[in-house]
C-alpha cells in the first residue's frame, strides 16, 4: 500500500511539471524539432514548393558541395565574418565598455552616443556606410587622401568589403557595450583592492580579475555573435546591391556577392535557392550547414570554457 501511494504520488508530480513545462515543450517542439526534421527531410527530396516532394538521396547534397559554384566562397565568407568580425565586435564592446566604466564626468553623454547607432535599421545604417565609402565621392575616402594615405575601393573592391562590413558591424557595437558595462560594474571592488594591495599592475588586474569574473559574459557575447555571423543576411545583401549600382524595382535582376562573390553569405544561398529558384531540397542543405557550423562553434567554445575553468580550479 505504501509503495502505491508513493508512486501515484511521484506520477502526480511527474504529470504537475509536465503541465507547467508544457508551453514551452509545444513552443520547442513546433518552432525547432518540426522544422529541423522538415530540413532534414527536404534535404533529400527534389521539392519546389508546389509538388509533392520526390526522395532523390544524396542527388541535394552533391549538387551543393561538389556542383554548386557559389557555395564555397559563401563558406569561406561566412568564416570569415565569423571569426574576424565577432573577434571585433566582442574586444571593441569590451573596450567601450571599460573606457566608459572608468569615465568620471559625462559617462551618460558617451553611453548614449556609442549605444545610438545599435538602433539605426540595418538597412538605412548600410546604406549610409556605402555613401559615406564611396571609393569616388565618399567623404571617408576624400579625408584619407587629403593626408596622402592610399584609398581602398571599399565595397566595390572585393579584398575591403568584408572588412567595411566588418567596420559597419563594429559601428553598432552598442548592445555588447550596454551587457559589457553591466558586467564590468558587478565586479567585486575588493578583488581590485586585494590586486593593487599585492602590486598587480593595470595589465595584471585586468587578467586576474576582471576576466576571470566576466569570463561567462565574454562567452555569451561569442556564443550570440556567433549565431548573428551565421545568420548575416541584410547588410551584405543591401551594400553589394547599391555598390554595384543596382537599386531600382522589380524589373532588375541582381545576383548576390557583388563584388566578385566577397560579400555573399550562406544565408544568402538559402534565400537564392529557395525561394528564387524553387529549389528547396539544395536550400534545405546549406540551412543545414549553417546549423552544423552553429552547433560546432557552440559546441568548442563551452569545451574549450569548461576546460579552463577546470584548470583554474
Amino acid at each position: 500500500m505504501a509503495t502505491y501511494t508513493l508512486s501515484s504520488k511521484r506520477r502526480r508530480s511527474a504529470m504537475r511539471t509536465a503541465a507547467f513545462m508544457s508551453p514551452w515543450l509545444i513552443g520547442f517542439s513546433v518552432f525547432f524539432v518540426y522544422p529541423l526534421v522538415s530540413t532534414v527531410y527536404f534535404s533529400f527530396t527534389e521539392y519546389d514548393g508546389f509538388k509533392a516532394p520526390v526522395f532523390n538521396g544524396l542527388k541535394n547534397w552533391t549538387y551543393v558541395f561538389a556542383n554548386y559554384p557559389d557555395f564555397w566562397p559563401a563558406m569561406r565568407n561566412t568564416l570569415w565574418l565569423v571569426i574576424v568580425m565577432v573577434a571585433c565586435r566582442v574586444v571593441f564592446g569590451l573596450g567601450i565598455g571599460l573606457l566608459i566604466t572608468r569615465i568620471k564626468t559625462g559617462a551618460g553623454v558617451f553611453r548614449t552616443l556609442f549605444y545610438l547607432p545599435y538602433l539605426a535599421p540595418p538597412v538605412a545604417a548600410t546604406l549610409a556606410f556605402v555613401f559615406l565609402l564611396n571609393p569616388g565621392t565618399g567623404p571617408v575616402n576624400s579625408i584619407i587622401g587629403d593626408i596622402g594615405l592610399p584609398t581602398p575601393g571599399w565595397f566595390t573592391d572585393a579584398s575591403w568589403s568584408k572588412p567595411a562590413l566588418t567596420m559597419l558591424a563594429v559601428w553598432g557595437i552598442g548592445d555588447l557595450m550596454v551587457i559589457f558595462m553591466a558586467a564590468l560594474l558587478d565586479v567585486p571592488k575588493e578583488q581590485y583592492e586585494a590586486a593593487e594591495l599585492d602590486g598587480a599592475s593595470a595589465v595584471q588586474r585586468f587578467r586576474f580579475v576582471t576576466l576571470p569574473n566576466i569570463s561567462p559574459i565574454v562567452m555569451f557575447a561569442v556564443v550570440t555573435g556567433i549565431i548573428q555571423a551565421m545568420q548575416y543576411y541584410t547588410q551584405p545583401l543591401v551594400a553589394g546591391k547599391v555598390a554595384s549600382g543596382i537599386i531600382g524595382g522589380s524589373g532588375q535582376q541582381f545576383q548576390p556577392g557583388f563584388p566578385d562573390k566577397s560579400t555573399l553569405t550562406l544565408p544568402q544561398l538559402v534565400y537564392t535557392l529557395g525561394f528564387q529558384r524553387f529549389d528547396y531540397g539544395s536550400a534545405c542543405v546549406v540551412a543545414l550547414v549553417l546549423f552544423a557550423l552553429a552547433m560546432a562553434f557552440t559546441a568548442l567554445l563551452m569545451r574549450r570554457r569548461s576546460g579552463l575553468v577546470q584548470a583554474g580550479d
